[in-house]
């Protein structure tokens, strides 16, 4: 592989249609740190839902008593939640759906919607963006602090969660995005969170004291089990389960607004969550050998500016930045440079991108990297030329190619190694996906859109095929599944 064809498709997400091949990789690269927009007007236009959340958790718990009584306890959750694309008649879903109460129906309808619309923004952004290699950080990231719309109450959540708390932070300081996305409404809510109550808070006490009390039983550990192993020091970072117990009573009190009989007494914190005192567990606390005073918000605030800083949270993110860009067994020196910016600079994203884009070990010839689904899609979609795609097609799209966003199937994200995405059948979908894209797209010169999308690293092999195809059609359907497309 050329440098060329490295800035192109290893960092980013391949050569646009109409796009110059750089003449200066590193550069090119380098621009769009400062040519990427955290907002776009499509972006920026998005109503907004946050209200939205709120409604559905109530009509929710209405519902779950009601089904209750009926012995129906299941139909709720199996109407709210499964794929975004079209629902046939043979779907269990739509059955249920189908079975629900009209305004119930319509509000899961309509977060199904929001969730569609919000993918078709994510998707259309990438594939048009000028700097695609901050846009791939953005689902590095997002990816990292990853939610699911598999939990009821995240639909109206999720798009914002990446949009308002990831986007911005992408070229920031690790603490700035560590804040905004764990205590986003979307992670409260895909954690369980919001209905996490201290035993000793005020609003603890007076539920234990309720004999036929309902709802949450008390402390939730979810969350900073998460924060801990998943989003900073690492599953062998150090911490204990009584760091783990420790920093869930510290967590106590945030919340999601209007959710809840004690969200009257919420007080709104930045990015959209809310922090209810009586529900915070009072005293201080001792997590990895430091003591945080009593306090309310500012509690868990302080353990988390101590856990960004920390040398296995910056020992973390390099490893995984590293095989990301690098290969699934990335060189255990650019694992260490990467370690060492970090802690240099307290976690500065934008001069971490930089000793990314400079380090010799990313820059080596052959490919080092299997393309995930989703990132296949995007790169077809920029070398095919494709205008905006309608958001069902692009839902049906992604949950075809088995990688959608907002769905992974556990708080870990989706797999970042070639063994989860190169199955033969996962292969078969791509090729049958080139197919339809090809037909859609415009044809010509895809010969020459080749040399430029993979500069002097189209091999002699697809080069041959691209000539011998039938019609243009069939050359780019070729192109799309060839093995430069599938590798970086």
């Amino acid at each position: 592989m050329s440098a060329a064809s490295i800035a192109l498709n290893r960092f980013g997400y391949g050569l646009a249609r109409g796009e110059r091949v750089p003449d200066d990789p590193a550069r090119y690269l380098l621009r769009q740190l400062d040519a990427f927009d955290p907002a776009p007007a499509v972006i920026a236009a998005r109503a907004a839902t946050r209200g939205k959340t709120g409604e559905m958790l109530q009509l929710l718990r209405s519902l779950r008593e009601r089904m209750q009584q009926a012995g129906e306890t299941g139909m709720a959750e199996a109407a709210m939640t499964g794929p975004m694309s079209e629902m046939a008649p043979e779907n269990p879903r739509a059955a249920a759906l189908a079975g629900l109460p009209p305004e119930y129906r319509t509000k899961l309808l309509e977060a199904r919607r929001v969730v569609v619309d919000d993918l078709a923004v994510r998707v259309n952004v990438a594939v048009a963006s000028p700097a695609p290699m901050v846009e791939r950080l953005v689902h590095f990231w997002s990816n990292h602090f990853s939610v699911s719309v598999g939990k009821p109450g995240t639909q109206f959540e999720v798009g914002p969660h990446e949009f308002g708390a990831i986007r911005p932070h992408v070229l920031g300081r690790f603490v700035d995005l560590l804040k905004a996305a764990v205590l986003h409404p979307a992670m409260l809510l895909y954690l369980d969170q919001f209905q996490s109550i201290g035993p000793g808070s005020t609003a603890g006490q007076r539920r234990g004291r309720r004999a036929n009390a309902q709802g949450p039983r008390g402390l939730n550990e979810n969350l900073a089990r998460e924060i801990l192993e998943l989003h900073t020091l690492g599953v062998d970072g150090g911490y204990s389960q009584a760091d783990v117990t420790e920093f869930a009573r510290a967590l106590t009190g945030w919340t999601v607004p209007g959710v809840g009989r004690v969200g009257r007494f919420a007080e709104d914190q930045p990015g959209g969550a809310a922090f209810v005192a009586l529900a915070h567990e009072p005293g201080a606390r001792t997590i990895l050998g430091r003591r945080y005073g009593a306090g309310g918000p500012e509690q868990a605030m302080a353990i988390l500016d101590d856990l960004a800083a920390h040398p296995a949270t910056a020992r973390h993110i390099a490893t995984k930045l590293a095989r990301h860009f690098a290969g699934d067994d990335p060189p255990a020196s650019l694992a260490a440079r990467l370690e060492a910016e970090f802690l240099k600079t307290g976690g500065d994203l934008a001069s971490l991108t930089r000793t990314l884009i400079a380090a010799p070990e990313v820059w080596v010839c052959g490919p080092v990297k299997f393309r995930a689904p989703f990132e296949w899609f995007i790169a077809a979609a920029r070398l095919s030329g494709i205008d905006a795609l309608p958001p069902q097609r692009i839902a049906r799209v992604l949950n075809e190619l088995g990688q959608s966003p907002w769905r992974a199937p556990s708080p870990a994200g989706y797999d970042d190694l070639a063994a989860s995405w190169a199955a033969p059948d996962v292969l078969l979908r791509r090729a049958e996906l080139a197919e339809r894209m090809a037909q859609g797209a415009p044809a010509d010169d895809v010969l020459a859109r080749a040399e430029a999308a993979f500069p002097d690293a189209l091999s002699h092999t697809t080069r041959t095929m691209l000539k011998r195809a039938e019609s243009g059609r069939q050359a780019l359907a070729l192109l799309l599944v060839a093995p430069e497309m599938m590798r970086r």
